[in-house]
């Protein structure tokens, strides 16, 4: 996913429109796009990073540094490709819990009080069903979209596009065996680690609009940079592709 800006002519980027507070200053509304660069594509490099902005490295790693220093980004090696040289590997930037937090985690401990009460007095049935209500009030707008396109590979980029629109930063992309759903944000993450019930709803969610049996990969909730989703190209031996009424095709 490339995203292209307008850069002005002191090298800063212009207001990204309502993401960013009115009063927030050119150097704030920059930083702020360094992380939801991060956020949506990361990890990668302080070089790439700067090529993707259009701005320079040494301003990039003034924004990073100020986001490693307020404990929202933090490095890891870059892996090796090739005959191992000299000279340290280079450092992917990728954001932490409380960078990602600037896109939204607002009211998760009541959120998480609310689910630890329904399950203390109705039980983990009751749980499950808020889970499902839960997802399905996210995915069924965008049903018809979703499950208009006949194949699997098709579908996951109309349901990347939706989850997108619903502030999950998804993306799809082709991989040998299928495609695999990337939702580079979770704005419930902290709440879904301790209810997993909300991660298992969702991909459930995601079988059935795709039409094919998917699995889970990755999540935020448990501590991965990414939540990943894979749909074979093909449903499984034996296994009809599902149409949205729970048929088979």
């Amino acid at each position: 996913m490339r995203h292209t800006y307008v850069v002005k002519n002191n090298g800063e980027l212009p207001d990204p429109g309502s993401a960013v507070p009115a009063q927030a200053t050119a150097e704030g509304r920059t930083r702020h796009e360094v992380a939801r660069l991060l956020l949506e594509d990361g990890p990668m490099t302080a070089v790439v990073v700067a090529d993707r902005l259009g701005i320079s490295p040494t301003a990039v790693r003034r924004h990073l540094d100020a986001l490693l220093a307020d404990g929202e980004a933090e490095t890891r090696d870059a892996p090796r490709r090739g005959p191992r040289g000299r000279g340290r590997p280079a450092k992917l930037f990728l954001l932490t819990e409380a960078g990602r937090a600037r896109f939204g985690h607002a009211y998760d401990d009541l959120a998480a009080s609310a689910i630890r009460f329904l399950a203390e007095h109705a039980g983990e049935d009751a749980v499950r069903a808020f889970a499902e209500r839960r997802v399905a009030a996210l995915v069924e707008p965008h049903e018809a979209a979703v499950t208009e396109p006949g194949d699997p590979a098709r579908r996951a980029e109309a349901l990347a596009a939706a989850l997108t629109r619903e502030g999950y930063a998804a993306s799809a992309r082709q991989v040998g065996s299928g495609e695999q759903l990337c939702q580079h944000h979770c704005p419930v993450a902290h709440v879904a680690a301790e209810f997993p019930q909300l991660c298992e709803a969702e991909t459930e969610a995601f079988a059935r609009l795709l039409g094919t049996h998917v699995q889970r990969l990755a999540t935020i909730a448990r501590g991965d940079s990414v939540c990943t989703t894979h749909v074979p190209a093909e449903p499984p031996q034996g296994q009809r592709a599902r149409t949205p009424d729970g048929g088979s095709a």
